[in-house]
C-alpha cells in the first residue's frame, strides 16, 4: 500500500484535451509542475451492485441483459459507448489512484492518462460497417453480430483502463461480460465495473450488461473459462492463464506477455530517441506489457543516446551498482542468457525505489535507470516490468536486429526501431513479426498514445488478434438473396 503522504506527485504531461473528451496529445513536457490532490469519493451507485457472488449468478444475470440489449434499437448501443466515455473520463483520476493505492504499482499520473487514453480512443460502434455486394446473381450482405456473454480476465497492471477498453469494444459489438479481476486489484477494477454499468443504465440501457465478480480467484477465473453460458474468453495475463484459457475449448482471444526490444543505429535522430525511449520504458514504471524493455544501439552513437537519455530523465549506473541492483530485483539471479523471476515486491516501483537499494538517492524526477551490459544479461532477456533497461553495443543494425529477434522471444507483441534508413526500418519489420512495430517513437505511439489510430490495452498477440477492437468481439454473418435487389 502506498502511504497516502506521497498523494500529491508531479503530472508529466498537460492532461485538460484529455479531460475533456478530445484528441490524445503527446508533446512536450511541462516546464513547471502541475500538483494533482487525492481526488473526490464518488458518488454513490444508484441502480444497485452489479458483483456477484459466484459465476452461476454472474452469467445468469449477463444473459438476461444480453437478452434484453439484443431487442433494442442500435441507438442505444451508441448511446450506452458515448456514456461510458463520459463515466470513464470523469473518474480516470479516482480510479487512478485507486489502482495506484490498491496495486502499489506504476505511476498515479501515467494512470490517470491511461483511463483517459481509453476512454477517449478506444474503437466502438464506428467501426463496424457492413459489407455488400450486388450483381447478376442477387445481394450479398455481411454484418457483425455478437457472441453473447463474455468472460474477460483482467491483469493488475492496467486494473482500471483494460476495464474501460474491452467495457467500450465488448458492448459496441452487442455483448454482456463478465469480469474476473485480477486478486490483487479486485477493488479498483470492480469499482471500474460498477461505473460502466451505472453508465450503461443512464443510457437507456440493462443493467448486469457489464457485472463482475465480488471476490475474484483463480478458481473464479477457471469456472468462467469453462461455464458453458460463456460464449468467447478475453484473457489478459502471463504466459499461465493464457495456456488455461486455450485449453478451455473456446474462441479465446488472449492478450500474453512481451519483452519490446529497441534498435537505436547511426542515422537515428538521438535526441528523439533518447527522450522516446525514456518516455516509453518508464510509462507506469514499465508495467505495461508494451513498455520497452531492451535496447540495443550501434556501436557508433552508443554514448551518445545514453547521454539523451540521461537528459530527459534516466540515470546510468555502473557495472557494480548493477550487480548489487540485481541480488534486490531478481529472487534469483538466472545463467546468462536466460530469462528470470523479478522481486514481486519491486515491480512497478519508482525508479528512486530501485535506486536507494543501491545507496543512490533521487527524487522521483528520475524515471527510468539505464544500465549497459552485455547481449547475454539476464535483463535482456526478462520481461522485468520496473523502470530499468540495459542497453547493448551492437556493430550494426543488421546485427541489433536480429538481436532483437531473439530477445523478444516470440512473443511478437511490441517493438520499436529509431532510424531514417528505410532499408533497415523494412528489415525490422518484417523480421520481428510484432502485433505493434513502431518507427521512431515511443512504444506506446502504437497503441494511439501520440500516434494515429484506435487504442486497446487488450493486445492480443498469442491469438492474433492484435489491438483489439469491436471487430475482434464480433461474429461475422453474411445473409445471401439470390437473383434480386439489385438496382442498377
Amino acid at each position: 500500500m502506498i502511504d497516502d503522504a506521497r498523494i500529491d506527485v508531479i503530472v508529466q504531461q498537460v492532461m485538460a484535451e484529455l479531460r475533456q473528451g478530445e484528441r490524445v496529445r503527446h508533446g512536450p513536457q511541462p516546464e513547471l509542475p502541475v500538483i494533482i490532490h487525492p481526488p473526490a469519493p464518488s458518488a454513490p451507485l444508484r441502480h444497485g451492485d452489479n458483483l456477484f457472488p459466484d459465476v452461476d449468478s454472474a452469467v445468469a444475470a449477463a444473459n438476461q441483459a444480453y437478452r434484453q440489449l439484443y431487442d433494442m434499437p442500435l441507438s442505444v448501443l451508441e448511446r450506452m459507448v458515448s456514456h461510458i466515455r463520459r463515466v470513464s473520463r470523469e473518474n480516470a483520476q479516482l480510479l487512478a489512484h485507486e489502482a495506484w493505492q490498491e496495486t502499489g504499482m506504476g505511476r498515479y499520473e501515467d494512470k490517470i492518462e491511461k483511463n483517459l487514453l481509453n476512454a477517449n480512443k478506444a474503437a466502438g460502434t464506428e467501426i463496424l460497417k457492413p459489407t455488400s455486394w450486388t450483381g447478376d446473381d442477387g445481394l450479398t450482405l455481411v454484418e457483425y453480430a455478437p457472441y453473447g456473454v463474455i468472460g474477460s480476465i483482467i491483469p493488475s497492471t492496467n486494473a482500471t483502463s483494460t476495464v474501460i477498453c474491452n467495457t467500450i469494444g465488448m458492448v459496441a459489438a452487442g455483448n454482456a461480460v463478465i469480469f474476473n479481476a485480477h486478486p490483487g486489484a479486485k477493488a479498483c477494477s470492480n469499482h471500474a465495473v460498477q461505473l460502466m454499468n451505472e453508465a450503461i443504465v443512464e443510457a437507456g440501457g440493462p443493467a448486469n450488461l457489464v457485472c463482475a465478480i465480488s471476490k475474484p480467484t483463480i478458481e473464479t477465473a477457471q469456472q468462467i473459462m469453462r461455464h458453458p453460458g460463456v460464449k468467447l474468453l478475453t484473457v489478459t495475463g502471463g504466459e499461465g492463464v493464457v495456456r488455461e484459457a486455450m485449453k478451455s475449448g473456446k474462441r479465446a482471444i488472449c492478450a500474453g506477455p512481451g519483452n519490446p526490444p529497441v534498435v537505436v543505429d547511426e542515422t537515428a535522430d538521438l535526441d528523439q530517441a533518447g527522450r522516446g525511449i525514456v518516455r516509453g520504458a518508464s510509462f507506469d514504471n514499465n508495467i505495461i506489457c508494451t513498455d520497452e524493455k531492451e535496447v540495443f544501439a550501434v556501436a557508433s552513437i552508443a554514448d551518445e543516446l545514453k547521454r539523451q537519455m540521461c537528459r530527459h530523465g534516466a540515470i546510468e549506473i555502473d557495472n557494480q551498482q548493477l550487480n548489487g541492483l540485481m541480488k534486490s530485483i531478481f529472487k534469483q539471479i538466472p545463467p546468462p542468457g536466460t530469462p528470470g523471476l523479478m522481486n514481486i515486491a519491486f515491480i512497478g516501483k519508482n525508479a528512486s525505489v530501485l535506486l536507494k537499494e543501491i545507496g543512490i538517492e533521487v527524487g522521483d524526477e528520475i524515471r527510468l535507470v539505464l544500465a549497459e551490459v552485455e547481449r547475454d544479461h539476464p535483463l535482456v532477456w526478462t520481461e522485468q516490468m520496473m523502470p530499468i533497461i540495459p542497453l547493448v553495443r551492437v556493430s550494426n543494425a543488421d546485427e541489433g536486429i536480429d538481436l532483437a529477434k531473439e530477445a523478444e522471444r516470440g512473443f511478437r507483441h511490441t517493438a520499436v526501431m529509431y532510424s531514417k534508413n528505410l532499408d533497415n526500418l523494412s528489415r525490422m519489420a518484417r523480421v520481428i513479426e510484432c502485433s505493434i512495430f513502431v518507427k521512431n517513437g515511443p512504444s506506446f505511439a502504437g497503441v494511439g498514445y501520440g500516434g494515429e489510430g484506435f487504442c486497446s490495452f487488450t493486445i492480443a498477440s498469442p491469438t492474433g488478434e492484435g489491438i483489439t477492437n469491436p471487430i475482434s468481439f464480433s461474429r461475422i454473418r453474411r445473409c445471401v438473396l439470390k437473383d434480386h435487389f439489385r438496382i442498377v
